[in-house]
């Protein structure tokens, strides 16, 4: 796998935020290589292909505008990027997320994990 650079990494995130919001199988799609595999959590086992990846994205959907996201790119080591992230739902828990993404320097991620935690609403998003 090649190098990508931190450019490249907040790229994919803002195509990722856009397929969050739109929902659309065609951008969820297009974020991943036909054989990319998708960690929704430490130790589950993945979403293994693009169609599956697709398929376990909508069938866990957040619906548009019930939802806030914003990141910062940690660092980039070769073909992987480390994102932080906060997430915060209107009428659910907010959530503080470590993504490891691995990408191909045509801009599609080829191994996706994420790790959150919830946060107290009461603690705030710590960011």
């Amino acid at each position: 796998m090649d190098r990508v650079d931190e450019a490249e990494v907040r790229g994919w995130v803002e195509r990722y935020v856009r397929a969050w919001a739109s929902n659309d199988p065609e951008d969820v799609g297009e974020l991943f290589t036909d054989d990319a595999r998708y960690f929704t959590a430490p130790h589950r086992d993945p979403w293994e292909g693009r169609d599956a990846i697709v398929a376990g994205w909508l069938g866990r959907r957040d619906e548009p505008g019930t939802w806030d996201f914003r990141f910062d790119v940690l660092g980039v080591a070769g073909g992987v990027g480390f994102v932080r992230g906060w997430t915060s739902y209107r009428d659910d828990p907010d959530y503080s997320n470590l993504w490891v993404i691995r990408l191909f320097p045509d801009g599609r991620c080829a191994e996706f994990t994420e790790w959150w935690m919830e946060v107290e609403k009461s603690a705030g998003s710590g960011g």
